[in-house]
């Protein structure tokens, strides 16, 4: 008989529940980990909570989320390399027996492939649930040309933010950002405008991690030929543009998906090292048998950035 653990579920587009689920058995490259915080995605949960998320594979309900879990190694396969007390960021979980996972990080307790594990020096602190967002920020600039500099994001939730202090951590100067939400054109360490305000034609390289579908027309009426615009964001509707403004400009338009081992590495760096400022990106806290109140919240709060779940208190 498997362990069980206490979990957030989605049992439908916006019904939640904290309750037990049942864990799989741990094979030999498995570890049991025990959360002690989790952090909730803006992105895609709020897709799986609103029931907007376009195919995934492995998109079911009932379905356990997060992605954004720090805890410690309690009991380890045969053959994983982590020692039990080991402090670990989880980035997901193999799943459960008796629901579906996407991707399965928020829950009391987990059985996770051990390479899958990200090692953390020292105590598993709460703000090492940004790591996942900070390899993001890595792998969107990573995407950019060799030798760009940033010109523009487009957005500045808590992933624009952190795209921001990345950039200006590894060299990059004048950076300008746009954002629609008057609660959120504040503690910026760029120059903060709106687009209809923004009387620029001449961007170079352009990050969107707004999720705004219509964003490729808007944006490439403010770039200059041969820029680039890097689509960082998740999008729940089809994404159309205008081909002729693109196709003047010669528009080099790229994706950037899901970070790399040597993003997290660099992210990690970063963090244990203290050259990125976070400290107030973690702006609300709920006790995770709060978590129906702390999804609310997150979800419909301009002001809130990044929310964590405390699990300690289980």
């Amino acid at each position: 008989m498997g362990h069980t653990s206490t979990a957030v579920v989605f049992e439908s587009p916006g019904n939640l529940s904290v309750r037990e689920v049942l864990l799989p058995e741990l094979t030999t490259d498995d570890c049991l980990v025990e959360v002690l915080h989790s952090g909730i995605s803006t992105g895609t949960e709020r897709l799986l909570w609103t029931g907007d998320m376009p195919f995934f594979p492995g998109l079911q309900y009932p379905l356990v989320p997060g992605y954004e879990s720090v805890g410690r190694v309690l009991e380890c396969g045969a053959d994983s390399t982590l020692a039990e007390g080991q402090a670990v960021f989880i980035p997901g979980s193999r799943g459960f027996e008796n629901v579906a996972g996407l991707f399965g990080g928020a829950a009391k307790h987990l059985v996770v492939p051990s390479h899958r594990l990200i090692p953390l020096s020292g105590d598993p602190e709460e703000a090492s649930v940004l790591l996942a967002l900070v390899a993001t920020a890595i792998h969107a600039l990573g995407r950019l040309h060799e030798n760009t500099s940033l010109d523009l994001i487009v957005g500045n939730g808590v992933l624009g933010r952190l795209i921001a202090r990345v950039a200006k951590a590894t060299g990059h100067r004048d950076i300008r950002q746009w954002e629609t939400n008057l609660e959120r054109q504040e503690t910026s360490v760029s120059t903060i405008t709106n687009a209809t305000d923004d009387a620029r034609t001449d961007y170079r390289t352009v990050v969107d991690v707004s999720g705004d579908s219509n964003i490729i027309n808007q944006a490439v009426a403010h770039m200059g030929p041969d820029s680039t615009l890097v689509l960082a964001g998740f999008y729940h509707q089809p994404l159309t543009f205008d081909f002729a403004p693109a196709f003047m400009r010669e528009i080099d338009i790229r994706i950037a998906a899901e970070w790399r081992e040597q993003d997290m590495e660099r992210a990690a760096y970063l963090l244990a090292n203290d050259l990125l400022k976070t400290d107030d990106l973690i702006t609300h806290r709920f006790a995770a048998n709060d978590a129906k109140t702390a999804y609310t919240e997150a979800f419909s709060n301009p002001k809130c950035l990044k929310t964590v779940l405390d699990w300690s208190v289980l």
